[in-house]
C-alpha cells in the first residue's frame, strides 16, 4: 500500500478524504506503460514516434508523431481568434496577408522553447519559472492568464451555441446549446482517458481545414494576393494599429505556452516517466520530433488563419460588409455572397474549433496555477484524486457559462481579454527567453542565438503592440 500523503489541496482539508496516495495504476484513467515497457532506444521516452521511426512507417508514422505541437497550433485558430481574423480581412481587405507569414518564425521560437523547457527540466512552465523568479512576478502573469483565459473560454462558448444555432438557421436560440457544450467539455476533460482526449483533440483539428476549403470558393485575385502576402501593407491609423495588435495578441497567446510546456509533460508521463528525475533530460532525437510535431502544428494554424482573411477579404470586403465582429458574423455573411456550402463551412469550423478550444483554455489555468502553487493533477490523473486541479477547470467553465447566461456581450469581453493577454505576454516572454537561455537549467539546450533573436523580437513586439493598444484606448481612439 502506498504510505506517501495526498498530494491534494482539497482533499488535505476534507475530514473524509483520502489521507495517502493511491498506487500509480489505481491513480490513473488508464494503465500506463511501465518504465520497462518504454519505446525502444532512438525512440523518444515521451512516448512520441520519433523521426527516424516515422520515416520507416511513412505516412501513418508522421501522424503518430504529431502531438501537442499541433494542437496548440490548432487551439490558437479558436472561435475568438477566427472573429478577429475575420474582423481584419472585412475592414482592411487583404492589408494584412502578411501577417500570417511574419508571425510564424515567432509562433515556432516560442512554442520550441515553452516544449525544449519542458522536456529538459521534466517539469511544467509554471513551476519552471516560480524556480528561477520572483514569486509575485509570476504570479501576477499567471494571475493575468487565468483571467484571460475564463473570458476567452466564455466567449469560445457563446460561439459554439451561435455556430449550432447558425446550422439551424435560428431555430435553436444559440444559449440553448450553450449548457449542453459546456457540459460535454466537462464531461470530455474529467472521464475522457488521456489517449482518448488527445485522440479527440486530433480529430477535433480537421475542423480546420474547413477555413481552408472556403478559400477555393472565395476566388480571390491570385496577383493581388501574392503581393499582400510578401509586401507588407501598414496604415498610419488607430484602427489599422488595433488590427494589428489583434492580430499578435490573437496569435501568441499566453495560454498556449502553458498548453505546450504541459502537454509534453502529460506525454512523458503518459509513457511511464512519472517522476520528476524521470522525465529530466532530453535527447536530440526526442527533440527534434518535437520540433517537428511544432512546426507542423504552427505552419497549420497559420495557414488556417491565412485562410480566414484571405476569405474574408475577397468575400466580404470586397462587397463591402466591413462590420465584421465576430466568427458568427463572417458565417452569416458568408452565406448569401458566397453559397450555402462556405457557409455551413465556416459554421461547423467555429463549433469544432470551440470544442478544441475550450478544453484547453481551462486545462491550460489549471495546469498553470497547481504548477505556481505546488499542488498535483494532470488530465491523466482520475478526478477524484485531483479535485483541486479538475475543481479549477471546472470553475474556469462554470464562469465561461455564466458569461453567456448573464448575456454580456462577449465582444466586448474579448476585447478585455485581449487587454489582459497584452499585459500578460510581454513579461511572461521575457521570463521564459531569460530563462531558456540560462545554462544552469537549461544545460547544452540553451537556446542559441536564432531562438533568442525570434523570441525576444516576439517579446519586442508584444510589448509594443500593448503599449500602442494602452494609448488607443487612453485618447480614447479604441472601440470595444
Amino acid at each position: 500500500m502506498a504510505t506517501e500523503p495526498i498530494q491534494d489541496p482539497l482533499l488535505e482539508k476534507l475530514p473524509a478524504g483520502a489521507d495517502a496516495e493511491p498506487e500509480l495504476g489505481e491513480l490513473l484513467k488508464e494503465e500506463q506503460r511501465q518504465e520497462g515497457e518504454l519505446p525502444a532506444s532512438g525512440d523518444a521516452p515521451a512516448g512520441r514516434t520519433s523521426v527516424e521511426q516515422a520515416r520507416r512507417e511513412g505516412a501513418l508514422g508522421y501522424l503518430r508523431m504529431l502531438g501537442p505541437g499541433l494542437i496548440t497550433g490548432a487551439s490558437d485558430d479558436d472561435p475568438s481568434g477566427i472573429g478577429t481574423y475575420s474582423q481584419v480581412g472585412s475592414q482592411f481587405g487583404f492589408g494584412l496577408l502578411w501577417t500570417a507569414l511574419f508571425t510564424f518564425p515567432l509562433m515556432i521560437a516560442v512554442q520550441e522553447l515553452c516544449a525544449r523547457i519542458a522536456l529538459q527540466t521534466g517539469v511544467g512552465l509554471g513551476i519552471a519559472l516560480r524556480r528561477k523568479f520572483n514569486t509575485w512576478l509570476v504570479g501576477v502573469c499567471i494571475l493575468a492568464l487565468v483571467v484571460a483565459n475564463t473570458v476567452n473560454l466564455g466567449a469560445d462558448l457563446g460561439a459554439i451555441g451561435a455556430g449550432g444555432s447558425l446550422l439551424t438557421r435560428g431555430a435553436i436560440p444559440p444559449i440553448w446549446l450553450v449548457v449542453p457544450a459546456a457540459l460535454l467539455v466537462l464531461a470530455f476533460q474529467f472521464f475522457f482517458t488521456y489517449q482518448m482526449l488527445f485522440r479527440a483533440f486530433k480529430w477535433l483539428c480537421l475542423a480546420l481545414f474547413a477555413y481552408v476549403i472556403t478559400v477555393f470558393l472565395a476566388h480571390p485575385g491570385l496577383m493581388q494576393v501574392v503581393k499582400a502576402t510578401f509586401v507588407p501593407h501598414v496604415e498610419l491609423s488607430a484602427d489599422f494599429a488595433m488590427a494589428l495588435v489583434a492580430v499578435l495578441g490573437t496569435t501568441i497567446s499566453p495560454y498556449l505556452f502553458f498548453w505546450q510546456a504541459s502537454s509534453e509533460i502529460d506525454v512523458m508521463r503518459a509513457a511511464g516517466l512519472d517522476t520528476e528525475s524521470k522525465r529530466r533530460g532530453v535527447k536530440l532525437s526526442e527533440l527534434h520530433a518535437a520540433r517537428v510535431d511544432i512546426v507542423v502544428g504552427m505552419l497549420f494554424s497559420q495557414i488556417v488563419m491565412y485562410s480566414i482573411i484571405l476569405t474574408s477579404a475577397a468575400v466580404l470586403h470586397a462587397h463591402g460588409k466591413t462590420n465584421i465582429q465576430t466568427a458568427q458574423d463572417a458565417a452569416n455573411a458568408l452565406g448569401p455572397l458566397a453559397g450555402p456550402f462556405a457557409f455551413v463551412l465556416f459554421a461547423v469550423g467555429i463549433i469544432g474549433t470551440g470544442l478544441l478550444a475550450v478544453p484547453i483554455l481551462s486545462a491550460s489555468a489549471a495546469y498553470a496555477v497547481k504548477e505556481f502553487f505546488g499542488f498535483k493533477g494532470a488530465l491523466s490523473v482520475k478526478p477524484w484524486y485531483r479535485p483541486t486541479f479538475y475543481g479549477i477547470i471546472a470553475a474556469a467553465t462554470v464562469a465561461g457559462l455564466l458569461m453567456n447566461l448573464i448575456g454580456l456581450d462577449t465582444v466586448k469581453a474579448l476585447f478585455y481579454s485581449a487587454v489582459v493577454n497584452g499585459v500578460a505576454a510581454p513579461p511572461l516572454l521575457v521570463l521564459i527567453t531569460l530563462l531558456g537561455a540560462d545554462r544552469g537549467v537549461m544545460g547544452r539546450h540553451t537556446s542559441n542565438w536564432l531562438s533568442q533573436a525570434l523570441t525576444w523580437l516576439a517579446a519586442a513586439l508584444m510589448g509594443v503592440a500593448a503599449l500602442t493598444m494602452f494609448y488607443f484606448m487612453l485618447t480614447g481612439k479604441a472601440g470595444g
